[in-house]
């Protein structure tokens, strides 16, 4: 409370300039976010000693998430009492309760999608659980809060976007603890822990919560090895994306992810404009579903503007009819899929005359993409390097891309080992299916800028802005971008490798072959003092000397 007062101070004394106002609001919002980080991380390691990454990552999220749909709760119902002099905890045993908690009830699943009884907000289990300093049995009532959560969304608009949401909180896991004792105790010190921090919710201009709950989905995903790749896109590759398909851009009417993860590629390319009137999302794992739904509403958007389903994108995909304004995706790296021929009769791939092989779907997802692509639409999407040169099916569907469509826009590369549990080069492509300059695409090698932060390659904001200002003038520029004609990719055969477009050769200086000449003699004289200085030492030890 003190540093929002000290704030508000600064912000009267600074009332005549509208960029230092701006400054120390931001000031104090990276100072809270990252206090509010800190505490979340601490309170995570209650539970790492516990259990592994994975498990300890869904329990602590879920419980976040908790106490985020219980304080919208009591604000949203005290701001609907408040005429009648009512604060929504104080409802239970007046006159009226039933009839009140009912108004309550539909408001909020019509708002917020979800409805709390006074009863089961967050803090009153946290206080319940360590009620005169002892660790009181909480365990069966949090399970049934939770699944009433659940509950009360059945039958309304919302009852998808709600449904199984805490699926993975298994309060009976031996996990938590050896007895339900243990576990309880557990359970408690983390809800304790978690009451005692000030989220902001009420404050509409912060996104403290929802930018420090991206922070912990990161710091899970950079202990978790290969599995990360499975939940996250690195904030850096996520904002290259987001810029590359908002370019011109400060509304979208749509954004699309097919293999969306925990959602941070979308909610990226909201923060890149003012407004996104709908997200869309498909994940194939029910569990990283589940943190995407939730990473959504931690973020405030609403449950009737986004969409996300829990199927396999290429073998059943769930928004086939619907066209988008922007696509971002990190599909899995070369992933198998079933590649069958009945594909062949499928809209997303029968023009091609090929399908992807089934030991690499990359360009399946590609295909997907662009079929789900608006026509003033822009798409771009992560892939192994080896994607923009492998031959076979692969080589045919780059060429009708380009050769047939003419859809592909741009091809970046990126460094090595930038991305969790793999360490392999990889790429962007940039597809439109409108380009302004038709006539060629533009190649940027980024794969060498970058800085090296212990066992992970790093792109600072430095070298997202060179990428990106890059982008936007498409220009030719010494060892870093090139605009190819289609004539000199046709005559590669449509191989992208981008070594083919941008020269990174670096000349050796010339050598100066009589210094060597001369540096060598030298060595020679030095050589042979030497061996008649040991073979002097041998013949006084009157022994042979080893030359």
């Amino acid at each position: 409370m003190l540093l929002k007062r000290l704030l508000f101070l600064n912000l009267k004394k600074e009332k005549g300039s509208s960029n230092k106002k701006e400054t120390l609001q931001k000031k104090y919002m990276t100072e809270q976010t990252q206090q509010l980080q800190a505490q979340l991380w601490n309170i995570a390691n209650t539970l790492r000693g516990k259990m592994d990454a994975d498990d300890f990552r869904d329990y602590i999220l879920g419980f976040i998430f908790y106490k985020y749909l219980s304080t919208k709760m009591e604000l949203y119902a005290n701001e609907i009492l408040a005429p009648d002099n009512l604060k929504f905890r104080d409802l239970e045993g007046h006159a009226q309760e039933d009839a009140y908690l009912e108004a309550v009830k539909d408001a909020a699943l019509d708002k917020l999608g979800f409805f709390l009884l006074p009863s089961e907000l967050f803090t009153e289990l946290a206080v319940r659980g360590n009620a005169g300093g002892n660790n009181n049995f909480i365990l069966g009532d949090l399970a049934k809060v939770l699944s009433h959560i659940e509950q009360s969304t059945m039958g309304s608009e919302s009852e998808e976007d709600f449904g199984n949401l805490f699926e993975d909180l298994d309060l009976t896991s031996s996990k938590l603890g050896k007895s339900e004792n243990d576990k309880n105790e557990l359970i408690v010190k983390v809800l304790s822990h978690l009451d005692e921090i000030d989220f902001d919710i009420a404050n509409d201009e912060s996104d403290v919560l929802g930018d420090a709950y991206e922070y912990l989905i990161g710091q899970f995903a950079s202990g978790a090895g290969k599995k990360a790749g499975e939940f996250y896109t690195p904030q850096q590759v996520s904002n290259i994306l987001a810029q590359l398909v908002t370019q011109g851009k400060n509304k979208l009417k749509s954004v699309y992810d097919p293999t969306c993860g925990s959602g941070s590629l979308l909610l990226r390319v909201a923060k890149q404009v003012k407004e996104v009137s709908a997200f869309y999302g498909q994940e194939m794992n029910p569990t990283t579903y589940n943190l995407c739904r939730m990473n959504m509403i931690m973020h405030d958007v609403h449950y009737k503007r986004f969409d996300i389903k829990n199927e396999d994108t290429l073998e059943k995909p769930q928004h086939e009819d619907m066209r988008f304004e922007a696509i971002v995706a990190n599909p899995p790296f070369s992933a198998k899929w079933s590649a069958s021929p009945l594909f062949m009769s499928d809209d997303r791939f029968s023009g091609y005359g090929k399908l992807a092989p089934g030991s690499k779907a990359d360009f399946a997802f590609v295909q997907h993409m662009v079929h789900q692509l608006a026509d003033n639409g822009t798409m771009a999407c992560v892939l192994p390097h080896g994607a923009l040169f492998r031959g076979g099916a692969e080589g045919h569907i780059r060429k009708y891309l380009i050769e047939n469509q003419n859809y592909l826009d741009a091809v970046i590369g990126l460094p090595a080992n930038i991305f969790y549990g793999t360490s392999i080069p990889t790429c962007i492509l940039v597809l439109k299916k409108e380009r302004s300059q038709g006539d060629n695409i533009l190649f940027i090698d980024a794969s060498q800028h970058f800085e090296k932060v212990k066992t992970q390659n790093v792109l600072r904001e430095a070298h997202i802005h060179k990428l990106i200002d890059t982008y936007k003038n498409r220009n030719t520029q010494d060892k870093y971008s090139y605009v190819a004609q289609l004539s000199e990719i046709a005559e590669n055969d449509y191989n992208l490798n981008i070594p083919r477009y941008v020269d990174t050769f670096e000349e050796e200086e010339p050598i100066d072959l009589a210094t060597v000449s001369s540096e060598l003699k030298t060595i020679e004289t030095d050589m042979a003092i030497t061996d008649a200085t040991i073979a002097d030492f041998c013949k006084q030890l009157e022994i042979d000397p080893p030359f």
